[in-house]
């Protein structure tokens, strides 16, 4: 793998050394490391590992710094061929978040802080992995930043051992009790309350050292100032020693007796403390944040509550009076670290999560109307699922409301997501509403087969990288993988496959698919039982029914009812099928047949039944509408009756129909209102009959 990590600086702290382990490792097991930071000491460091460092001002918070450096990112990406792009930190996660989104890099983060809940620290939650260094910030992601559980991976910090060394602490042992506090100075890490716990056992440790490691950055000199006079004031100053900055750790914790972690936030993680349980150095830390996943209070260490100096003082002494006690802390600390702290561990968990976001690629198909469009587009389903399969992509499918049960059963999707364009989901806040829910799935892709406005702009609201759909007008700018549409009419299934074919899928199979339940088949078996039909009698359906929007797509009831007298007369059993609304129609046409057995069906089957029902019909007769491209998938012989709309543009696949379509001047005129409707009146019942009786034979 080619990964790039990227930091502020890499200067001495827990995430410089961090990953600067983590590239030595990755160097190790042949993968490419690439740095980018702000430089620091560490940098020569990383080099002699075999990574290789670019330096860019990535520490600034400068919106327009930032802005600047995406572009000189995204090509340092392209340039090296990286595939996993790891932020450590708020500014260099927003450049690199921009710069994967010009590339074909993914996302990864590792939030090292238990950041405030604001704007700037939000992309932190935006990795299409986020790693977490414990439960603390895990649970503070999710619930102050929502990112979705399955998108955080804990990953603790580690230490290398090979550095740390375990010491026996009895063996360490002199006149002089040495007590440091290893980090930053700043308000946070607790300085106040350690030098405070310190002055009380001071008169009881006549030989007490105390070591302040790590310096203030230039905003907090006063606060170090602050310290030293409380120092002085305490009369601590013979006994301190203010070390600064230190680059050798294991030698400085080589020469302790205690470790005190003062924090008084939530800590991320505490890197010091097993880097001081690694050297076999017993801690006693503050109760916070990621501490409490290190320590077992009493077991491997022991936890106070924070700013409480009395119980910090307390909790040293025990270690002081008690050798044996500090020795069973020290040894049961250091099998922790073995086990659940080593570098070796971390590494191989950093490079689970890189495979898992490289080959866990979601893909989100947008088709969210109507009922007819959906059935069409189980072909182009079945073709994605056949590209990307189950093991690599995750393949969702957002469809509207009236639709959703058609795809309850789909094998070729892994989840169904639904939009209600008419409900809840309407008008803009509703858009923006399904727009949030999509970007916490954090989809890679977006193939929008709908092509609308709405579904170009759920498209772009999803936040995914790459959106694949038409060029036509309707807010396709959103979209950044277009395709012309061609003024030559195309089949629809035919037509959705150009957009496939931006991704390398080619129409190979067309034909449609359903998948209705064995309870379905049953509630249609009883149906037809129910209506006296004999198993050898041949069954013709039609559908008496159109969209409420499409009244010309009807054909005249007078005609429905002289093809049903002539089909009776050759003892065909016709069944009616028709929306709830169109009950009235179906009435009126079942008492013009008084002496003709029609099985009306409309409005008692639910869209998976109607399929069963349909496949059952030896031939289908239906206007350009749902229930047509229904006929298709189950594979009924159809007649296809055709006015207003373009067969060449609406007709789905079948090995076996006929189309009737009068091809008037004025038609196809895409009109949902017309006061002749000749294009359907000149549809005449014995030329339907005559391609109903040719497929019939």
């Amino acid at each position: 793998m080619k990964i790039l990590q990227i930091l502020p600086e890499l200067n001495v702290g827990g995430v410089e050394t961090g990953t600067v382990d983590l590239s030595r490792h990755l160097v190790r097991l042949g993968h490419k490391s690439v740095v980018v930071s702000a430089g620091g000491a560490l940098v020569k460091e990383l080099e002699e590992a075999g990574a290789k460092h670019y330096q860019l001002p990535v520490n600034k918070k400068s919106i327009i710094s930032m802005i600047k450096l995406v572009p000189e990112l995204a090509e340092i990406i392209k340039r090296e061929g990286i595939e996993i792009v790891h932020a450590r930190s708020r500014a260099p996660a927003w450049i690199a978040y921009f710069a994967c989104r010009r590339t074909q890099a993914v996302f990864v983060t590792t939030c090292h802080g238990y950041y405030q809940k604001h704007l700037f620290s939000a992309v932190m939650g935006w990795g299409k992995k986020v790693i977490v260094l414990s439960n603390v910030i895990a649970r503070h992601m999710i619930e102050d930043f929502a990112v979705p559980h399955e998108r955080i991976k804990l990953v603790p910090r580690s230490v290398d051992l090979e550095k740390f060394k375990y010491r026996d602490p009895k063996n360490k042992r002199k006149e002089d009790f040495n007590v440091g506090i290893i980090g930053r100075i700043t308000p946070l890490k607790g300085h106040l309350h350690f030098i405070k716990a310190m002055a009380r056992i001071s008169r009881s440790v006549p030989r007490l050292k105390i070591w302040i490691v790590g310096d203030a950055p230039a905003s907090k000199e006063a606060y170090k100032e602050e310290l030293q006079i409380l120092v002085r004031r305490l009369g601590l100053w013979h006994c301190t020693e203010f070390l600064g900055t230190q680059r050798d750790i294991p030698g400085i914790l080589e020469n302790l007796d205690l470790v005190v972690l003062a924090t008084t936030t939530q800590e991320a993680f505490g890197r010091v403390v097993v880097e001081a349980q690694a050297c076999g150095v017993p801690v006693v830390a503050t109760r916070v944040g990621g501490v409490i996943d290190i320590i077992e209070d009493g077991k491997n260490g022991l936890l106070v509550p924070p700013a409480d100096s009395k119980s910090m003082s307390e909790a040293v002494m025990r270690i002081f009076k008690d050798a044996e006690f500090a020795r069973i802390l020290a040894e049961n600390a250091y099998a922790k670290v073995k086990e659940k702290y080593n570098v070796e561990l971390m590494v191989k968990n950093t490079l689970e999560v890189y495979r898992e976001a490289l080959n866990n690629f979601k893909i989100l198909v947008i088709k969210l109307s109507s009922l007819g469009d959906v059935i069409l587009s189980t072909a182009a389903l079945r073709a994605i699922r056949e590209k990307f399969p189950q093991s690599k992509y995750k393949i969702s499918f957002l469809v509207g409301e009236e639709s959703k049960d058609l795809l309850l059963r789909c094998p070729y999707i892994d989840e169904l997501l639904v939009c209600d364009l008419k409900n809840k989901d309407r008008g803009p806040f509703g858009l923006l509403r399904m727009g949030q829910l999509l970007r916490k799935k954090n989809f890679d892709s977006v193939i929008d087969l709908q092509n609308s406005r709405s579904s170009h702009l759920l498209a772009y609201l999803s936040g995914c990288v790459h959106r694949y759909g038409y060029d036509n007008k309707k807010f396709s700018f959103l979209l950044n993988y277009r395709i012309q549409d061609q003024k030559t009419p195309l089949d629809p299934v035919t037509h959705q496959f150009r957009i496939l074919k931006l991704l390398g899928i080619d129409l190979l199979n067309n034909a449609l698919e359903l998948w209705p339940s064995a309870e379905d088949r049953e509630k249609v078996e009883e149906l037809f039982n129910s209506q006296w039909l004999s198993q050898v009698q041949k069954v013709v359906g039609i559908n008496i029914s159109a969209s409420s929007r499409w009244e010309t797509k009807l054909w005249p009831l007078e005609y429905v009812i002289t093809l049903c007298e002539e089909l009776e007369a050759r003892d065909i059993r016709v069944v009616i099928t028709g929306k709830q609304e169109d009950q009235p129609r179906a009435n009126m046409l079942v008492d013009s047949l008084k002496n003709t057995k029609v099985i009306n069906a409309c409005g008692k089957t639910n869209i998976n039944e109607l399929a069963v029902l349909i496949k059952k019909c030896n031939v289908f007769i239906s206007a350009d509408s749902s229930p047509l491209h229904i006929a298709s998938a189950v594979g009924t012989p159809f007649v296809a009756l055709f006015g207003p709309t373009d067969p060449l543009r609406h007709l789905p696949p079948g090995a076996n129909y006929a189309v009737i379509d009068k091809k008037l001047n004025c038609s196809p005129c895409y009109k949902n209102r017309c006061r002749s409707k000749r294009c359907m009146i000149e549809i005449d019942p014995a030329q339907v009959f005559e391609a109903v009786m040719k497929l019939l034979k």
